[in-house]
């Protein structure tokens, strides 16, 4: 099990919940936009928010964003040390550096002593366009240069007697970044933020990103998402919802199953568990419901359903953890079973 961090209000490692990050795409010093974005984000469910400092005014502009939200914020800091300090002083919750691309090890001991003096979390991040000269010297572009990146850069903050500390090592390569956090994660117990960068956008993007956090999640490896979309980033929060749902980590929903039509169903399957999906979408309770073709695959394969339907030849069967218990008409049934739903609220 990881150790514990604590970032803002949130804390991740040592067995709590999975937290999901997403990253402003607003200039972050436009506070009215970077605000509403944020909140957009916090609504959907988003634990961690990252921005982007460019520049001092970036920086600042953490101080009056903290106003606007609860949410812990990140700054994501590239090249300039003077950046994430300030950031740290106008009160980030958490950096984000490659210590790689830090110029020298003076500067991140200004780093680490302004995180110390401020209890800020770090976040060392290392991917495949930028990892440390030595260890790609000595390992290439591959996996085990990754894993020796990072662990180069936490032996210098150990050093340093700063344990504050995320990793997250990430390649637009599936493969490449679930390896390699499965042998990170058997080398060290800090607290590891996991995602598939550059993703890209569309399907082969949300593919990528199940297959990859999906596979390590389910290893017992991640204690921090990020789905990485070129999109808007509240789509990012919305699949990392699906993600942990889909994988169990996540209970506190109402699940629906449905079979896939066939040429037995004599009524609007699709229409009808498309419609129920977003009836039940708002219930924070673990629920299962579930909305079947006919009678054939209905009570029996939906046994576990807190609730379930199986359509027929113009009549539509209810039924309770596979027992029916009503027969309606065909008609009638999608308002009646809204009825039986509301009852489990």
């Amino acid at each position: 099990m990881t150790k514990e961090v604590k970032i803002g209000k949130i804390t991740i490692g040592g067995g709590n919940k999975i937290a999901v990050q997403s990253m402003t795409n607003t200039r972050t010093a436009d506070i009215e936009k970077t605000a509403e974005q944020m909140l957009r984000l916090e609504k959907e469910g988003c634990d961690i928010i990252r921005v982007a400092v460019l520049d001092l005014s970036d920086a600042q502009a953490i101080k009056e964003l903290k106003k606007h939200t609860s949410t812990p914020i990140v700054a994501d800091i590239h090249f300039d040390h003077k950046l994430a300090l300030a950031a740290i002083e106008y009160g980030a919750d958490k950096i984000r550096i490659n210590p790689g691309n830090i110029a020298n090890e003076d500067f991140l001991r200004q780093i680490i002593c302004k995180a110390k003096e401020k209890n800020v979390c770090i976040r060392i991040g290392v991917n495949g366009g930028s990892l440390n000269k030595l260890s790609e010297e000595k390992y290439g572009r591959g996996v085990d240069a990754l894993v020796d990146s990072a662990l180069r850069y936490v032996e210098f903050f150990e050093k340093e007697s700063f344990f504050n500390l995320v990793i997250s090592i990430k390649s637009s390569s599936v493969l490449k970044t679930v390896e390699a956090n499965r042998i990170l994660s058997s080398k060290t117990n800090y607290p590891l933020h996991i995602g598939v960068t550059e993703s890209g956008s569309g399907q082969i993007a949300l593919t990528k990103s199940a297959v990859g956090i999906g596979s390590l999640l389910i290893d017992g490896i991640g204690d921090t998402i990020r789905v990485s979309l070129t999109d808007d980033p509240v789509e990012e929060v919305k699949f990392a919802k699906i993600l942990l749902r889909a994988i169990e980590k996540d209970k506190n929903f109402c699940e629906v199953i449905s079979c896939p039509s066939c040429g037995r169903c004599c009524f609007d399957l699709i229409g009808t568990a498309k419609q129920v999906s977003d009836y039940v979408k708002d219930i924070s309770k673990p629920l299962k419901i579930a909305v079947m073709g006919c009678v054939v695959n209905g009570p029996g394969e939906a046994r576990e359903a807190d609730l379930g339907l199986a359509g027929g030849k113009g009549k539509v069967v209810f039924f309770k953890r596979g027992e029916v218990f009503s027969t309606v008409e065909e008609k009638d049934a999608l308002q009646k079973f809204k009825e039986e739903i509301d009852k489990l609220r």
